[in-house]
């Protein structure tokens, strides 16, 4: 019988294995970053406490990092999604969108409002899939990566937590009811 995923808290132990996932599904599609080493300590930089781990078939399948957006009183109620990477034999298995699932209910418990991620937009499936799960984009930086000789946007996006399913009545982030054309969008 095939089960689908399950998550837990990621353990220290785990390290090793997310940081090989980060190796496999490294791409300039993907990431700004150099290549990862499947060899770096993936904790170095990371607490267990804000990772997500799934498990598929009883085997660690990919995770996704949770941290406070900034670290600011004001920005409190905002949580990012620093993270999200799915082994490759993993993908298209619903992994990805139980993380996701996994990432609001945290941010949910650690009291946020809103949960920002970013994406590259040379990535239009990871695009489509945040959006399918409510995110929507809330501002692009036109050109600010040069990858693999092509400028790249760098697309913000948001999931308004206030909202039962994510979603607003016109799709946009408002955690404080405000609107007009001073709010931000």
């Amino acid at each position: 019988m095939v089960s689908g995923p399950v998550l837990r808290p990621a353990a220290a132990e785990d390290g090793p294995v997310l940081a090989r996932i980060d190796a496999e599904t490294w791409s300039p599609a993907v990431t700004p970053a150099p290549r990862f080493s499947p060899d770096r300590p993936f904790f170095a930089s990371a607490s267990p406490a804000d990772v997500l781990v799934a498990e598929l078939d009883g085997r660690v399948a990919g995770y996704a990092r949770v941290t406070p957006y900034l670290p600011l009183p004001s920005a409190a109620h905002v949580q990012q999604l620093a993270a999200l990477a799915v082994a490759p034999a993993a993908q298209r298995r619903g992994v990805g969108r139980a993380l996701l699932a996994g990432a609001r209910d945290l941010a949910v418990r650690r009291g946020a409002r809103v949960l920002l991620l970013r994406v590259l937009s040379s990535n239009p499936g990871a695009i489509a899939l945040y959006r399918s799960v409510g995110y929507r984009v809330e501002g692009v930086l036109r050109g600010v990566f040069r990858l693999d000789g092509e400028y790249v946007d760098d697309v913000l996006m948001a999931l308004d937590l206030t909202v039962p399913d994510g979603q607003g009545a016109d799709g946009a982030v408002s955690p404080t009811g405000a609107s007009g054309p001073g709010t931000p969008r």
